[in-house]
């Protein structure tokens, strides 16, 4: 037994919880944050989904496995990217459910202006947002 009184949770309640901890954006203000420099996307999908559907231009790609140890800004494998902890981060899954779990984590790390893109990026995709296909 661990020691706390916590009940175990749905990943629907785990998805709620965590979501209340910070400010989800949609695709076209991801957009706009990117274009303007305010925000760095990062792209957790699997290499099958953006070979299949794309890319977005400007996203950096970083596997799910490995996103906390790129983006810890002091961390010894963080990318340069990773300049500090006030970073606006935009994680971005196939549908938005994954990168909320994501965000969190990176939340936990003091990376506390990390969000997530609704609907991921099927939603960007739905919008007509820049997509450019995958090079093999």
């Amino acid at each position: 037994m661990s020691g706390t009184d916590e009940q175990p949770v749905g990943i629907d309640q785990l998805l709620a919880r965590v979501r209340e901890g910070y400010r989800r954006v949609e695709a076209r203000q991801a957009h706009e944050a990117a274009r303007t420099g305010e925000a760095l996307l990062v792209d957790i999908r699997y290499a099958a989904l953006r070979e299949r559907d794309g890319l977005i231009p400007g996203a950096l790609v970083i596997e799910r496995n490995e996103l906390e140890w790129r983006l810890d800004p002091w961390g010894s494998h963080r990318l340069p990217e990773a300049t500090g902890h006030d970073l606006r981060i935009v994680i971005i899954c196939n549908e938005g459910y994954a990168s909320s779990l994501a965000a969190a984590s990176l939340h936990q790390l003091g990376l506390r202006r990390a969000t997530d893109l609704v609907g991921g990026f099927q939603a960007w995709r739905a919008e007509g947002l820049p997509v450019t296909p995958a090079r093999p």
